[in-house]
């Protein structure tokens, strides 16, 4: 894989591309935001690894702008104890965290784990898509096997959050935070509500269910 990295320190750098090129993946470094952002922007990667704390743009604003225009896979590096830092991440579109310090077998399971979740979700342009179903990041319009799908703005919404979490259970709380901007209110059900009115939209009249129900936990986007 081709793999950027992103931290400023010099020594655990050192340490990442060392071990990632050890096992044969080709590794850039970038030891700021700013640097990071340009060589997000202008290369195309498989996975890029993001420490939260680096200099010129943290890592929680280099996200959002990767994800203004790219589904690479992102692991976020955080320190020990930011839950607040850790649930930002993931809400802009990490795929996954990982605590300072911890072993490179862990990272590299990780890393691993993300760029096969992500595998087949291509991005042309500025649109996402998964096997026929094709999201347009520009005009915000959806089709399904060349077939136009009338969304609501809730329903893109969530159905962009689902596609880029594809593989990945997401919960009730994900959703409701992602989509809503709020905390979950588990005397509602409006988010099973809009599961299903996307559910008939999408799903209903096609052999291949992309949203699915994990039973107690919360729904997961996948080519079943």
């Amino acid at each position: 894989m081709k793999i950027l990295v992103v931290e400023d320190e010099p020594k655990a750098a050192s340490f990442l591309k060392q071990g990632l090129e050890e096992h044969n993946h080709k590794v850039d470094v970038a030891y700021d935001g700013n640097i990071g952002k340009r060589l997000a922007l202008e290369n195309e990667y498989d996975v890029i690894i993001l420490d939260i704390i680096i200099l010129y743009m943290n890592g929680l604003e280099l996200l959002k702008e990767i994800r203004k225009t790219s589904n690479v896979p992102v692991l976020m590096l955080t320190a020990l104890g930011n839950t607040s830092d850790k649930v930002t991440g993931l809400d802009l579109g990490a795929d996954d965290y990982l605590v300072k310090p911890f072993e490179f077998a862990e990272l590299l399971a990780r890393v691993n784990a993300i760029s096969k979740r992500k595998g087949n979700i291509k991005q042309s342009g500025n649109k996402l898509v998964v096997g026929d179903l094709e999201l347009n990041l520009d005009d915000k319009t959806v089709s399904r096997g060349g077939k136009k799908i009338s969304l609501t703005t809730k329903e893109y919404q969530l159905l962009e959050y689902l596609i880029r979490n594809k593989g990945k259970v997401v919960t009730r709380q994900d959703i409701a935070r992602a989509v809503w901007d709020v905390q979950f209110d588990t005397g509602t059900n409006v988010i099973d509500v809009y599961v299903n009115f996307l559910r008939k939209k999408i799903d209903k009249d096609f052999p291949t269910k992309f949203i699915n129900t994990q039973i107690g936990m919360g729904y997961i986007f996948k080519e079943a």
